[in-house]
Formats: C-alpha cells, structure tokens, sequence
C-alpha cells in the first residue's frame, strides 16, 4: 500500500514538517486543523470564530481527498479550556449527520499560535477503482 501527501489551498499551509493529510489506501489521516483562515494564516478572533474555522478547513482537506465530513470515522478535539466543549458540540451536530464519527475532546494546555481549539480526524473513503 502506498502513502500520498494530500494538499489544497483552500486550507492553511502547513507550519511545519508535516502534510495537511495523508492518504493509506480508503483511510485519511487529516492533520490537526487551527482557526486560520488560509488566505490570511491569520488566527480567528474568538472561540466561536475559531471552531467554525476548524471545521471549515477541515471540510477543505476532506473535499481534496476527494470526500467529506460524512467520511470521517472518528475525530479529536483539543481544548485549551474544556469549558468550550458545548459549542464545539453545537459545531458538530451542524456539520455532522448520523452515523456520527467517533469522538475524544481532550483538553490541554496549550495550541501551536495561542489557538483556543485544534481538531484532527480520520477518514474513511473507498478510492475510485
């Protein structure tokens, strides 16, 4: 089985040595998505703000590998303050339809650029044969 590096400019660049995902076969391993707005790689002022930007990149990434939000078997979140969770929840049920992917809200102390919330996801999407 092969690895492929997936990218899309309609979500931000990645800091770093790492790729925006990677495709193993039918699995996607999307990396951790911050509230930048890929035009800018400016932060999103807020919690609300960022939570719809993280999803918003996130649905970009899975649109390149050639899905969507209703591929994602199984999401993380990570919170700088847990206290936050709700809206995220609010977010996913905006996003999501059942099945719902599974789900970890994990919180921390600290996010790469001060974000107040990161999600990474898993997604399952059979290649076209």
């Amino acid at each position: 089985m092969s690895k492929q590096a997936l990218h899309t400019a309609a979500a931000p660049a990645a800091i770093g040595t790492y790729s925006q995902a990677v495709r193993c076969g039918d699995t996607v391993y999307l990396s951790g998505q911050i509230g930048l707005d890929p035009a800018t790689m400016q932060m999103a002022d807020g919690i609300d703000a960022q939570i719809k930007r993280v999803f918003e990149n996130l649905k970009a990434v899975a649109v390149a590998a050639g899905g969507d939000m209703d591929d994602f078997a199984k999401v993380n979140v990570y919170l700088t303050d847990l206290g936050h969770f709700a809206k995220v929840n609010e977010a996913m049920a905006a996003c999501f339809k059942e099945p719902y992917p599974a789900r970890a809200a994990i919180g921390v102390a600290s996010l790469p650029r001060n974000a107040l919330v990161e999600v990474d996801a898993v997604m399952y999407k059979v290649q076209p044969r």
